[in-house]
């Protein structure tokens, strides 16, 4: 399963289809194949949509094309960072998206490098220029809680139960939470729109490919963001 997130992927290096199991592992053995293929399509979709170079004309649709570049477009405009004792900023450097979930900020460069062995602090390009910090900085993400948020794997394995805050703000279990999560303040709660429209379209085509259903609450159109 894992070796098929990688593979599906044509992006940076060849040496990044040979990430270790063990540091990228998006299944757990409880749950079933469809919801392990569904967890895999809305990693493939989310990160897709993140670094999507397609347009609405493009060969083979739209949705064929993610994974067209590493850096946020127009990153530079901004340093992308939070006053933090924690997560101090460095000097001279910028916390823009990068790599295939388009990590952000110093509040998660920081721990992020200090999950994967690498000072992003002092050097957040790495997540650029190096294939499989790339990858790994875009699986910390979805792995890792960040409360209020569950992570993105508990929502899509079916190990998040939403609390009774989730349910009146529309947060149900479904690929649409995963889509708060990553970006919801931005695109969530807005009723219909076409960039939250687009995570599904990507989404939809993954399912497609590995022959596997949606399930249940696709969108966050009228879902509150976390706060």
């Amino acid at each position: 399963m894992i070796m098929l997130v990688m593979a599906m992927v044509s992006t940076h290096t060849t040496h990044s289809l040979l990430l270790p199991t063990h540091s990228v592992a998006l299944e757990q053995p409880e749950t079933n194949t469809d919801t392990q293929k569904r967890e895999i399509t809305a990693f493939l979709a989310q990160t897709s949509h993140e670094t999507t170079g397609g347009w609405s004309t493009a060969p083979d649709g739209p949705y064929a094309w993610g994974y067209c570049f590493l850096r946020e477009n127009n990153g530079n405009a901004g340093d992308y960072c939070i006053q933090s004792s924690q997560y101090t900023c460095v000097s001279g450097q910028k916390y823009y998206g990068r790599g295939p979930i388009q990590i952000s900020y110093n509040y998660n460069y920081g721990p992020c490098g200090q999950a994967i062995g690498h000072n992003l602090l002092s050097n957040p390009d790495l997540v650029a220029t190096d294939a499989i910090v790339s990858f790994k900085s875009a699986l910390w993400f979805w792995m890792t809680p960040q409360s209020p948020k569950p992570s993105c794997h508990a929502v899509m394995t079916g190990q998040w139960t939403p609390s009774a805050s989730d349910q009146s703000a529309g947060r149900l279990p479904g690929y649409g939470v995963v889509t708060d999560i990553i970006n919801g303040g931005i695109e969530c709660g807005k009723g219909s729109n076409t960039e939250a429209a687009n995570w599904i379209g990507f989404y939809k085509r993954y399912c497609d490919i590995l022959g596997v259903s949606y399930g249940n609450n696709l969108d966050c159109y009228n879902m509150q963001p976390f706060s």
